[in-house]
């Protein structure tokens, strides 16, 4: 593993926490792999082995409803580590896994991280902590869909992508459209539609790119309760 890899991980939540000996030590019996855009990291059903960590790139958890349908879990890029629970129980994954972009991704064995908590039982609070992080953020997708109208999620969406910025921002949107709705629970045509609102609030998509005016205009704009959250463009 290069020091670029090796950089990133160390850095992603799972990993920080950690004494460096320990970190020296998973990242040792780590492998690192490029995977091509659509191409899959892990299927639903099967046996959990591995902790995994993106270091490049952006990956999506989904699962296949009874109808075909997909249905995004959750989107994870550089940095950020998924699978760690049903990993260390060595239980089948209850969703699936795939390259939503080319991308790159450390591979930590689950028996590595079990013999590293079996020597320091503190480390298992990382992975509690890792755990809460996945929670707090399923709990806030759902809030999102329960209480947030459709260009509401979209605004909250476009801010996460700008960060701490502030004033005028180009964001390029990470991934394509069709994969932006799933991920926030709409239909493309809904997601079509939530844009065209955000131009009323300063906000321009072009291709896969979006450009927004005021950020503090479209946080206010998110974090309104507004009296139309029942219409049918929720």
């Amino acid at each position: 593993m290069n020091e670029k890899r090796r950089k990133i991980a160390q850095n992603s939540l799972l990993l920080k926490s950690l004494p460096e000996k320990y970190v020296d030590t998973l990242l040792s019996m780590s492998s690192s792999r490029e995977y091509d855009k659509g191409e899959a990291i892990f299927f639903q059903g099967e046996i959990a082995t591995a902790i995994h960590v993106v270091v490049e790139g952006w990956v999506k958890l989904y699962r296949i409803a009874p109808n075909g349908g997909e249905a995004i879990v959750h989107v994870f890029t550089k940095g950020e580590s998924f699978g760690e629970a049903v990993a260390i129980k060595e239980k089948e994954y209850p969703v699936s896994a795939g390259a939503v972009t080319t991308c790159e991704v450390v591979r930590i064995p689950s028996s590595a991280l079990l013999n590293v908590i079996r020597k320091e039982p503190e480390v298992a609070i990382t992975i509690l902590a890792s755990t809460f992080n996945h929670l707090h953020s399923l709990v806030s997708q759902l809030e999102q869909l329960k209480a947030q109208t459709g260009p509401q999620r979209v605004a909250e969406f476009l801010l996460e992508l700008c960060g701490d910025e502030q004033g005028r921002q180009v964001v390029t949107l990470p991934y394509d459209k069709a994969l932006i709705a799933g991920r926030l629970g709409m239909k493309p045509e809904s997601l079509s539609r939530s844009f065209a609102r955000l131009r009323s609030v300063g906000v321009q998509v072009k291709r896969n790119s979006s450009t927004i005016e005021d950020i503090e205009r479209l946080r206010v704009f998110a974090e309104t309760d507004h009296a139309d959250a029942w219409s049918p463009m929720k």
